[in-house]
């Protein structure tokens, strides 16, 4: 694993190549867009067979109940009780992040309050490259569902056993065989076979990640989900505990970015030994051999402060902090997820903690958090206003309304006076 020495032009060099536009992937996520908005179902056939080798005419689009119910009977007992533990630690943390509502007397006869309403109808994208990922499936359905959403609709180009049996324990009823830009696609504008959603979520591919943003103007999506990212920072730590966390991301995919930030070069070689010893325990096909190489590193800095500022400004999806001795949590503005002492292991939150592991990346994390029960829902402002409010607010008001010459706004006013 490289070791560079922190600096402008190293820092530059790191957050240009996670900001740039990945316009291969717009162009064929465009492309296929616009074939399905045209042709519709045929046009998500054809792509299915060419993109995820599934017959769609075939098999259908939709599964089955039964084929459901028979596909998930097939997993097994430990796979289940470890799944119930999951979906019930995200339900309490889901739970605890809806809004509520309120009611507020800004003066006399004056009343604001909020009224909380679920999405009516939702789409999540599970990915399934090499293997469908039921955790996703668990993050963004079970916040759905504490938030009361009508209709939650899932897409899986290849959905497995297991992937099955989690949606018949949510009570998931829509699930189809489509994934990729085209399912996307589908989702955002609607099929005589899909109708659309108000809002997608989940991760997925370059391609995926294109599509979403390029229906956003037209259908609502939870927040850019690129290529996952890694950062522990430490100044002392256990380097096989902090490799293995580094080489947890980079198995997602070769594109991947994994980084330790670090004062410490005797930490820096440390935990660059140990890196190169864990990846020979896993297989040449594992993305991790490629991550690690391209796109992972170990980022020596000159001082805490330095390590501290470069953190905020890549803000980071995911961020470790083995040790916070010295305080290193007050000085974080921008990251999706800390994970804060050395049993913060970060499969622990893709899985398990209850934390949703759908996060921000490429730098979104200084702009919003990650996915969270409260994106499922729409705050509604609720005004009450009696005589003596009106009264209190109608002077005011007019004058206002006045001053930007907006003639019809004071006459609504003035013909209750």
């Amino acid at each position: 694993m490289r070791i560079l020495k922190l600096t402008p032009a190293l820092e530059k060099q790191l957050l240009r190549a996670r900001q740039q536009r990945d316009v291969e992937a717009e162009r064929i996520a465009s492309r296929i867009i616009a074939d399905v908005r045209r042709r519709g179902d045929v046009a998500l056939a054809a792509w299915a067979r060419k993109l995820d080798g599934v017959d769609l005419r075939r098999q259908g689009v939709w599964i089955t109940r039964r084929e459901m119910r028979a596909t998930g009977r097939g997993v097994s007992a430990e796979f289940l009780r470890a799944l119930r533990h999951s979906v019930k630690n995200v339900r309490r943390v889901a739970e605890k992040q809806l809004p509520r509502p309120w009611t507020l007397e800004i003066e006399p006869g004056v009343k604001i309050g909020q009224m909380i309403r679920p999405i009516e109808s939702i789409g999540c994208y599970i990915p399934g490259g090499r293997f469908a990922l039921v955790s996703t499936l668990v993050m963004t359905v079970v916040p759905a569902l504490a938030a009361g959403v009508p209709r939650i609709v899932v897409v899986c180009p290849k959905p497995n056993a297991e992937l099955l049996a989690a949606a018949k324990l949510l009570g998931v009823v829509e699930v189809a065989r489509i994934g990729g830009a085209q399912a996307i696609a589908a989702l955002a504008y609607g099929t005589r076979e899909i109708r659309r959603v108000d809002k997608i979520f989940g991760p997925g591919n370059r391609y995926v990640t294109a599509a979403k943003q390029l229906v956003s103007s037209d259908c609502a999506i939870d927040l850019p989900a690129g290529p996952t990212e890694a950062i522990v920072l430490a100044t002392k730590g256990n380097p096989r505990w902090i490799a293995a966390d580094l080489l947890a991301q980079a198995e997602h995919a070769p594109d991947a970015g994994s980084f330790l930030v670090t004062t410490s070069a005797e930490l820096a070689r440390a935990v660059a030994v140990e890196v190169e010893t864990q990846l020979k325990s896993f297989p040449p096909a594992n993305p991790a051999h490629l991550s690690m190489r391209r796109t992972g590193a170990i980022v020596l800095a000159a001082s805490l402060g330095a390590a501290c500022d470069f953190v905020n400004r890549f803000a980071p999806e995911h961020l470790s902090l083995p040790d916070n001795s010295q305080g290193l949590l007050q000085k974080i503005r921008a990251a999706g997820t800390v994970f804060l002492g050395p049993w913060g292991a970060q499969p622990l939150g893709d899985y398990m903690s209850g934390s949703n592991h759908v996060l921000p990346t490429g730098g979104w994390a200084r702009m919003r958090g990650g996915l969270s029960a409260a994106d499922f829902v729409k705050c509604i402002s609720v005004q009450s206003i009696g005589p003596r409010g009106f009264a209190r607010l109608a002077y005011d008001v007019r004058t206002l309304a006045g001053a930007e010459g907006l003639l019809a706004h004071a006459n609504a006013v003035e013909v209750r006076q």
